[in-house]
């Protein structure tokens, strides 16, 4: 039976990213997606933690980059970056979650079956306390991390506060019009232990699902290509959703979800999406800041009016020539509802070194379509397809 009674989530508040790199991770935030660095770690968290930690927010969107410390000539604390960086490429090694009533959600993680990995830890600030605890998952190493604020508490303890204008590497912030994560895409060699952990430890209900394989599959006897099965789960009350894969046979080896296990040494976050308001202006800036996407195949847009036929969604807002210049992906279920996406390359790609991790970002921009579109994910599927063929790893 799936349980009823809410954890109470208010929403994702941040990503919590584990890097080799923490400089090259502030150019890419600060320069390449105009996100305001807002805080860091102070010096006495930085020695006792082992890792030094920046964060970077735009909009709703807030991401903390830690590195270990000794990597910089720190103290010789080795704190949770460093391990996990020895098992994994760069990666989200927790997610973080503000909750209405932080003693309400560790009672009833606890009588699901949860795994808190300690008990609610609280520190008092000038204006308010900070509430914290954290519980092991099936997402690999990422934790997921619970807090809730009494009054006004800034970031983290530990944490030094920046002014907007403080730090050298702010520009003016978030011109490109980030508004909050719309959802999480997590690979796994074996799904259903991940979907019945949500369902009946987080109370997350079943939204959407598909399976496929691709084209390649399809038409070949030797079953070159590869396939998914991806199910979606969210939380109703907070909307916080996670969108779950697992490798398909015939080609189970060939899925890119396996190659992601392999890349990654386990299973884990593959890509976050960023809502934005207005995503050909924040795609047109992001190029023009030098950012790379995953490439659409011309094919797409040429079959794209038949399609937004098929899928009766009528006339765009957009351009559908901004579209296939910037090579933006549409999707929809019904007159005047579509979502319009697309992909920055993964880390690994971007940088031209593994250890970078596989994990990217998507953006996403809703217009009343509160779904995923399958020909879309169909689309992303192939496209990191063809980028493994390319790589030689499929």
């Amino acid at each position: 039976m799936t349980n009823t009674t809410s954890l109470g989530i208010r929403r994702l508040e941040a990503i919590h990213y584990f890097v080799h790199d923490l400089d090259r991770s502030r150019r890419f935030y600060t320069s390449g997606l105009d996100f305001l660095e807002t805080g860091g770690s102070g010096d006495e968290l930085t020695a006792r933690g082992g890792q030094r930690s920046l964060v970077f927010e735009a909009g709703l969107c807030r991401v903390i980059c830690s590195t270990p410390a000794g990597q910089e000539g720190g103290g010789g604390a080795r704190g949770r970056a460093y391990r996990y960086l020895q098992r994994h490429p760069a990666g989200v090694g927790s997610l973080v979650f503000e909750v209405d009533d932080i003693q309400h959600t560790l009672s009833l993680l606890e009588v699901r079956g949860g795994t808190p990995t300690g008990d609610v830890v609280s520190t008092d600030g000038p204006q308010g306390r900070f509430k914290t605890f954290a519980i092991t998952t099936p997402f690999g190493d990422t934790t997921f991390r619970f807090v809730e604020r009494e009054g006004k508490f800034p970031l983290y303890p530990g944490f030094d506060v920046r002014a907007p204008n403080s730090a050298p590497h702010n520009s003016p912030g978030n011109s490109l019009g980030f508004l909050q994560f719309d959802h999480v895409t997590a690979n796994f060699e074996t799904l259903a232990p991940a979907l019945l952990w949500m369902e009946h430890v987080l109370g997350f209900k079943r939204f959407w699902d598909i399976a496929f394989h691709t084209d390649e599959v399809e038409r070949r006897e030797n079953h070159e290509g590869s396939g998914l099965k991806s199910v979606v789960m969210w939380d109703p009350e907070s909307g916080v959703k996670f969108a779950n894969n697992e490798p398909r046979r015939p080609s189970f080896r060939a899925s890119q979800i396996h190659i992601f296990h392999e890349e990654n040494r386990g299973d884990g976050v593959q890509h976050v999406a960023l809502a934005v308001g207005d995503v050909v202006n924040a795609v047109r800036g992001l190029r023009q800041r030098g950012i790379e996407f995953m490439a659409t195949p011309p094919t797409y847009f040429a079959a794209l009016p038949q399609r937004l036929r098929t899928l009766r969604i009528g006339q765009l807002a957009e351009s559908l020539s901004d579209l296939e210049q910037l090579e933006i992906l549409v999707d929809g279920d019904g007159p005047g509802r579509y979502l319009l996406q697309i992909f920055l390359k993964d880390a690994a790609r971007l940088y031209g070194n593994a250890e970078a991790g596989p994990f990217f970002y998507e953006l996403i921009q809703r217009c009343g379509d509160s779904g995923f579109g399958a020909g879309n994910f169909r689309a992303l599927f192939e496209s990191i397809e063809r980028d493994q063929v390319a790589q030689g790893k499929a």
